[in-house]
């Protein structure tokens, strides 16, 4: 029977292209990683790397091996972080998915304090919410709720979808647009401002101008920075709008270093959810990220 090992070995040599790399990331000698090797070949019967004085470089029949177990390798490996405990003191690994910018407001200060091992993985809902159910995920933060029969959701939190505008931003004009509610007027000034908007990630930005104009956007942002948290931080020194959740800017509005523009003639509210699977084994550990959560956005609102 084929040893899994071999195929991780194998998988190795192919991403670094020599024995000596294979050996470093895998934390082994390097005569043993070519007996993994040697002994692979021998198993399917096939020469798998052409030998160079400086690279293994992949036969044909090694490149079709590589495309036919990379993933069933990284499938089991993700199985195996699901189970891993640290084998000093038996603390488990809690794996925790949320997007960048909701880590950077609540958890990310708090992290080192917890008792246990945490992985965070930025991702999106539709693919968090399917970890999860995988059982590669433990907990996710999301504005979605699915219909999953073996995923408790648990709304913890609202945020609203708002347009904010920088410190230095002469909003009098607007105001008064709003006033009279002509939306070709606020449409107008709108375009002409400064906008700020984030790398491939403009889902608010759509669904403001959807429900509000019913249209999608007709102009680029000015500025593309890499997540929400950078706008916030480039706002409070200069002038300009965005659209953002509200938790994000409140600290920043209560200081007078953003402020709260318009919130729509229709709000837009997403309920914030803690998701996870029943009978989970960790149910004390997500027990203590979650009242993290809880905490900070009690702060936030007050």
């Amino acid at each position: 029977m084929v040893n899994l090992e071999w195929f991780r070995t194998f998988i190795a040599i192919y991403e670094t292209g020599t024995l000596t790399g294979a050996a470093q990331s895998l934390y082994v000698s390097q005569p043993g990683v070519s007996l993994h090797l040697g002994a692979l070949e021998t198993y399917t019967g096939y020469k798998l790397f052409d030998r160079s004085s400086r690279r293994m470089v992949p036969t044909e029949r090694g490149k079709v091996l590589y495309n036919h177990v990379k993933d069933a390798i990284t499938k089991l490996e993700d199985a195996e972080q699901c189970f891993k405990k640290n084998a000093l003191n038996n603390t488990p690994t809690i794996h925790v998915g949320m997007c960048m910018e909701t880590f950077q407001y609540t958890l990310e200060p708090y992290i080192s304090s917890m008792p246990f091992d945490i992985v965070v993985k930025f991702v999106e809902y539709t693919e968090a919410l399917a970890d999860l159910e995988k059982g590669i995920l433990d907990l996710v933060i999301s504005s979605q709720k699915g219909s999953e029969k073996n995923i408790d959701y648990r709304a913890f939190s609202k945020e609203r979808i708002v347009l904010v505008a920088g410190r230095d931003t002469d909003t009098s004009a607007f105001d008064e647009i709003l006033a009279r509610k002509d939306k070709q007027e606020m449409l107008q000034w709108l375009k002409q401002q400064v906008w700020y908007g984030t790398t491939g990630d403009m889902e608010h930005l759509r669904k403001f101008w959807q429900t509000n104009f019913k249209k999608h956007p007709d102009f680029k942002c000015n500025y593309i920075v890499p997540n929400k948290t950078s706008i916030v931080r480039c706002l409070r020194n200069a002038s300009g709008v965005s659209v953002l959740p509200d938790f994000l800017c409140r600290e920043e509005m209560y200081k007078g270093n953003i402020k709260l523009l318009w919130e729509g003639f229709n709000v837009l509210e997403n309920n914030l959810y803690f998701a996870m699977r029943k009978n989970t084994l960790y149910s004390d550990e997500i027990g203590q990220i979650q009242r993290v959560f809880e905490h900070k956005m009690t702060v936030a609102e007050v």
